[in-house]
């Protein structure tokens, strides 16, 4: 059984300690608008200079156009990051620049795979290696409802209760997306690989870390998930930080 370990943090600038983030792959959970988490995955990466670099932000096409050692402005305008509804690029460039030589993978599912998994199902939606990756096992009750349930309150309870399936599928489909991409850069860089996502993907008990080790049981990986404000996360980690808190308007405001 995987060790859980829990650590609260509240300062940035914390000493990477020999051996805390060893791994063949490395997960760096983060809060997307949270410039502290930013700057943690940036210490990191500099201080395990991973040969891959996989980004949850960076479809395959943009990842193609990373240019090495570029700066902030050549980088956000090869991305065309501006039109990607990510938050600014000025968070995530120091992460680029801490592994300047590491190579650069992007594992956003494209739009159209996701409206195949809405309407064709999530083993339609990855492809022929879907049972590879264990996406042709359906949920257990539990956690398909904590899922829905999950999707729910996340979109400030406005989905029709028909859509939360198909909602908590999409999540998979990504789960597995970021799995098959960080497969991929451990076998073609020998790692290790890094990977910047969400909190949500990054959880072992669900989230991307699910659909590697089935796909691949010999990898090892660590999980890394960062609160705020010291707050609880939801879902297992390796490793919990907290950093300070940002200041965002009511998300359910748009569903109003």
């Amino acid at each position: 059984m995987r060790y859980l370990l829990s650590f609260a943090f509240v300062l940035i600038g914390l000493p990477v300690s020999a051996g805390q983030f060893d791994a063949d792959v490395l997960i760096l959970g983060e809060f997307h608008d949270n410039p502290h988490h930013h700057m943690r995955q940036a210490e990191i990466v500099a201080a395990t200079q991973p040969k891959a670099l996989v980004f949850e932000m960076l479809t395959e096409a943009q990842a193609e156009a990373h240019v090495p050692g570029a700066d902030a402005a050549t980088l956000e305008m090869a991305f065309e990051w501006a039109d990607s509804g990510w938050p600014d690029f000025a968070m995530y460039f120091p992460i680029f620049a801490a592994a300047p030589e590491a190579q650069v993978f992007g594992a956003a599912v494209p739009r159209t795979a996701a409206r195949a998994a809405m309407t064709n199902g999530v083993v339609a939606a990855f492809g022929d290696r879907a049972q590879t990756f264990g996406l042709d096992t359906p949920l257990d009750a539990d956690e398909q409802n904590a899922r829905e349930a999950l999707q729910m309150s996340a979109h400030c309870d406005a989905l029709p209760p028909e859509m939360l399936p198909a909602m908590v599928d999409i999540q998979r489909l990504r789960d597995a997306e970021l799995a098959r991409v960080a497969l991929r850069a451990l076998e073609v860089t020998g790692g290790p690989v890094v990977v910047i996502t969400g909190n949500g993907h990054a959880r072992l008990d669900w989230g991307m870390p699910v659909y590697l080790s089935h796909a691949a049981p010999q990898v090892s990986i660590t999980t890394l998930g960062q609160g705020e404000d010291g707050a609880a996360l939801q879902g297992l980690f390796d490793i919990t930080e907290t950093a300070p808190g940002v200041d965002r308007p009511d998300p359910c405001l748009a569903f109003q």
